[in-house]
């Protein structure tokens, strides 16, 4: 047998080799996925479960400062809102067998489609299964520019008692699944709760 025909022989050799290589990694990750579908599958991890338990304004101030250009003498001001409120929010784990990391958690509160607090950021937490974790944040608010029309209704609203008022909370969470750990999955909820006003609202130039 010639040189040169022993030296293809061996790069026949080295190109089986690496194709039953290659053929060896793709089944094993085949197999990894697989399995991970199926105990996906099975377990069918659900978004955790959000309640609204209480809301209460602490602080609350309407001022009103300069004129804008072009406007009118009776709403040609602008009016700023300074708030402080509590709310008492849950969130109950549904799964069985599947824990959840809640890595990030802004809450913030809306009114009539206005963000009118800053967003607080929730603890990190991890939470078992199947339980229920409670929090209490501070949400607050300073120097919101008010529309017109929104400056002319939270007076009332407050005076009658209740302002109805949109907590939102935005982030990020992951599931445990025994040794399994997922990806970032993002974490939307909303809901609407009256809040009771413990003060006044001051309204002034």
């Amino acid at each position: 047998m010639s040189i040169k025909h022993c030296e293809q022989h061996k790069d026949c050799e080295r190109q089986r080799l690496y194709r039953r290589c290659c053929a060896a990694i793709f089944g094993i990750l085949l197999l990894l996925l697989l399995i991970v579908l199926i105990v996906w599958l099975i377990l069918r991890p659900t978004k955790p479960r959000f309640y609204l338990n209480d809301l209460t304004v602490v602080c609350l101030n309407v001022t009103t400062g300069g004129s804008y250009a072009g406007a009118t003498a009776s709403s040609g001001y602008f009016s700023f809102l300074t708030v402080t409120m509590q709310t008492t929010l849950a969130a109950r784990n549904g799964n069985e067998r599947v824990g959840i990391y809640y890595d990030r958690a802004d809450v913030y509160a809306e009114y009539k489609g206005l963000r009118i607090t800053v967003p607080t950021s929730l603890p990190p937490v991890y939470q078992g299964h199947p339980d229920l974790t409670v929090w209490s944040p501070f949400l607050s608010g300073n120097n919101v520019q008010l529309p017109p029309y929104l400056a002319v209704s939270i007076t009332p609203d407050e005076t009658a008692g209740y302002l109805l008022v949109t907590i939102r909370v935005d982030g990020w969470i992951r599931y445990k699944a025994g040794a399994f750990i997922t990806g970032h999955y993002h974490l939307r909820v909303s809901a609407m709760l009256v809040a009771s006003c413990m003060v006044q609202v001051y309204s002034y130039l």
